[in-house]
This record gives structure tokens, sequence and C-alpha cells, in this order.
């Protein structure tokens, strides 16, 4: 089967040929169409191929979400057993397990700050974020664009896409 570039070139080229030839309009119609419908065809394989390109990426997507439920389900599980385990050897006053496969230990954890009111805390002590930097305001450019004003280092462009309905 013919790419389909190349019965875009192969249509390009006869119309283009036809065009510089002394012919009834009915043959240059005829022969463009046969030339068309084995466009459209193919045009209409490579459209399926998208649709179903996007169809496997969504459901891909669907399977990803559920992955990633399935994975927070199994950390929180994880994370409840340990804390568990923590407590069942907190409440015997075990410190350590040793068996074969792993040893369990309870362990202090270094000091850490906890902020009980944020507003009491000293300026001194408070971070200041960086100032996101100025990006340009596209709608607002636009705007002006579109009213006639002229901007500097921006412009309007109209692009195309393939809508398949």
């Amino acid at each position: 089967m013919t790419a389909l570039y190349i019965l875009a070139k192969e249509y390009r080229t006869a119309a283009e040929k036809l065009a510089d030839l002394d012919l009834p309009p009915e043959i240059v119609a005829d022969t463009l169409e046969g030339l068309a419908g084995a466009l459209e065809i193919k045009a209409t394989n490579v459209a399926m191929f998208i649709r179903n390109l996007e169809a496997n990426a969504e459901a891909i997507k669907g399977a990803e979400k559920q992955m990633a439920e399935r994975r927070r389900a199994m950390e929180s599980r994880a994370e409840n057993l340990r804390d568990y385990l923590k407590g069942a050897m907190q409440a015997t006053q075990i410190k350590v397990i040793d068996s074969p496969y792993f040893k369990m230990a309870i362990r202090d954890n270094p000091q850490s700050v906890v902020i009980d009111t944020a507003s009491q805390i000293p300026a001194k002590f408070m971070r200041q974020p960086d100032p996101p930097p100025a990006q340009p305001d596209k709608k607002l450019i636009a705007a002006a664009l579109n009213a006639g004003e002229e901007v500097s280092g921006a412009r309007l462009v109209r692009g195309s896409r393939l809508d398949i309905r």
C-alpha cells in the first residue's frame, strides 16, 4: 500500500501536470477524483490509527491512575503496619528484635521544630520567597494586538489543527 505522503505528492504532481495540458475539464476532474479517492482511503486509515492510539493512551492514563491509587493504598497500609509494630514493641518495652530476616529496632529521631503559631514567630526567622520572574501576559498582548496596538516582540499567528470527529 502506498504511503499517504506519496499519494499527496502524486496528487499535487498530477494536478500541476494536468493544469499545463489542454484537456477537457471532465478528464482533469476524473483523473484528480481517482487520485483523491486513494488519498481519502489512506487518510481515513491514518485517522483510524490516530483514534486507536488516542484510545490506547487514554486506557494507559486510566491504568496509571489505578496503579497510583494502589501504590498509595499499599504505602498507607505499610505505614499503618509499621505504626502497629512500633506500638506493640513500645507497649512491651522491647527495643530490638533480631530475626533471621530483619533487625527491628526502635530508634529516636533527631530533634525537629514544631510551629504552634506561625504568626508569633519573629520576622528574622521567616523566609522571604523570591518573587517569580515577570512573564508575558498573552491574553493582554492578544487584546492589544487585536485592537491594532503594536507590541514589540509579539505577533498574532493562526495555526491549524486536524480535527477528527
